[in-house]
């Protein structure tokens, strides 16, 4: 798959502000500062499509942009730490669940993890709720830059162990890098596959 084009659509509090669901859409999710906004620039090539900034919980809406206008992408809350007030996590926890459980036309979630961390309480929380909730999803481990080859495969052996516990396979996992451009193939390759699926009913 290559992206041509890829704009800003709209940002939104509340499911009646969502862009109408006649398209297959893709929502980027993970814990705050992980690198969200960054992978969906790399991805589509548009080095400010979405804002990246250095303090966590920056992302306060869900963010639509509008993919050749095939395909949406939806830029959501960061879960996890962020120094916000209680309450305003709260809110949005409620929209983020109430987004990934009602959205019609949300074909698959990619669930961002730093590969340079333990295995995280919100992380494996999340991918609980997701599977129990029958949601497609995807675990894109960023930063792989930041490690060597073996580190990052020990990294994601700990979550591996940690899943199976649980799980009796493991999601889709893809590596990236939002400085190397790693993964980016297999990420779009995924989209592609999972749009065709879609778009015949699969």
């Amino acid at each position: 798959m290559i992206i041509r084009s890829a704009t800003f659509i709209k940002s939104s509090l509340a499911p009646g502000d969502y862009p109408a669901p006649f398209k297959p859409e893709f929502g980027f999710i993970g814990r705050s500062n992980v690198g969200k906004s960054s992978l969906i620039n790399m991805l589509t090539g548009v080095p400010r499509l979405a804002k990246t900034s250095g303090q966590p919980g920056k992302t306060k809406t869900i963010n639509h942009f509008s993919v050749d206008d095939i395909w949406y992408i939806a830029d959501l809350p960061g879960y996890g730490y962020a120094k916000v007030p209680v309450k305003m996590r709260e809110e949005w926890t409620a929209l983020v669940r109430r987004y990934i459980l009602e959205r019609k036309n949300l074909v698959s979630l990619f669930v961002l993890i730093d590969s340079r961390l333990k295995p995280q309480r919100s992380d494996l929380e999340f991918m609980d709720f997701l599977g129990m909730s029958q949601v497609s999803f995807a675990r894109i481990f960023t930063k792989s830059d930041k490690l060597s080859e073996t580190v990052l495969k020990k990294s994601i052996l700990l979550y591996d162990n940690e899943m199976l516990e649980r799980w009796e396979t493991l999601p889709v996992t893809i590596i990236t890098s939002a400085v190397t451009r790693r993964g980016k193939t297999e990420i779009l390759d995924y989209i592609k596959e999972s749009i065709n699926k879609f778009s015949s009913g699969g």
